[in-house]
């Protein structure tokens, strides 16, 4: 075990949804500012954010102090993935690198576009279905740069290290080899998922192909400088939030009775199921161009 824990607070799928992180020592801290990249040489940390084939469209909520993870909402409504045919939801456990930061001041020499104003994104292909808040340890294998909506928004290859196959898993070829099909699908879920929701079709740098790991390391230290520069207060995060308790170098640095306040004002942790709307299992059928 690593350490880390999480606590929801009301109820799932609702706009006052959020999952907080605490330390071994139950402290709340933030996992976008608190949990290091590294778990050891060559293995990174990730945030889970979604589990895989699920839909509810979580996320590090960036503007909000300790940035819990919280469900996104368009126009008032809380977001959920379409089920693009053949796919149920996300088809990998999804979430994001701590310290990282793709920076919107900074074009990327890659892909002609600024960041997307968040942590780094992770796909991790490993067979277990992992849950909502948990931290895990990857190893990273490959990158694939989408370009949303004009935005620079890469996306990491990564294995759980505590998976059985990982020692398989080295670099982007071996998935190419050992889940045939996989990073193809992988391509066609990015490019299509928006499709439903009236949007077009998502763009990709270097023709839609996947760049391998040592690229993959490099655009990642990148993102963790952009991350330093924000929560050293060296670049300006406009509105995001960096609220922490470890960074020693951060003048947002706070102690961890002004951390737990911040939960304390919140609802408490509901015991009530709450279901995801039906309409969310529907399946979309979209003429691929």
């Amino acid at each position: 075990m690593n350490g880390f824990s999480s606590e929801e607070r009301a109820a799932p799928f609702t706009l006052e949804y959020r999952v907080f992180l605490k330390n071994e020592e139950g402290q709340y801290i933030s996992p976008f500012h608190d949990i290091p990249i590294y778990a050891d040489k060559d293995v990174f940390h990730m945030v889970v954010e979604v589990p895989r084939w699920s839909n509810a469209k979580m996320e590090i909520a960036t503007k909000d102090p300790l940035n819990p993870i919280k469900q996104d909402v368009k126009k008032g409504k809380l977001r959920y993935v379409a089920n693009l045919f053949p796919y149920k939801g996300y088809i990998w456990n999804y979430g994001a690198i701590p310290q990282t930061w793709e920076d919107p001041g900074h074009n990327d020499k890659h892909t002609g576009c600024c960041g997307d104003n968040d942590p780094i994104d992770v796909c991790e292909i490993g067979s277990k279905v992992c849950a909502r808040g948990e931290i895990i340890r990857v190893k990273v294998l490959g990158i694939l740069a989408m370009i949303d909506e004009g935005e620079t928004d890469w996306k990491v290859i990564a294995i759980n290290v505590d998976d059985p196959d990982a020692a398989n898993y080295n670099d982007i070829n071996d998935v190419k080899r050992l889940k045939p099909g996989y990073l193809e699908a992988t391509v066609d879920w990015f490019r299509r998922y928006k499709v439903p929701d009236g949007k077009p079709e998502n763009q990709f740098a270097f023709n839609a192909g996947f760049k391998d790991k040592d690229f993959a390391i490099d655009i990642i230290k990148s993102t963790h400088d952009h991350w330093r520069a924000l929560v050293t207060k060296k670049t300006d995060g406009k509105g995001i939030s960096c609220m922490n308790t470890t960074v020693s170098e951060s003048p947002f640095k706070c102690d961890p009775d002004a951390a737990k306040a911040i939960v304390d004002a919140l609802p408490p942790p509901c015991e009530s199921a709450c279901t995801v709307p039906t309409d969310v299992d529907k399946w979309f059928h979209h003429q691929k161009n």
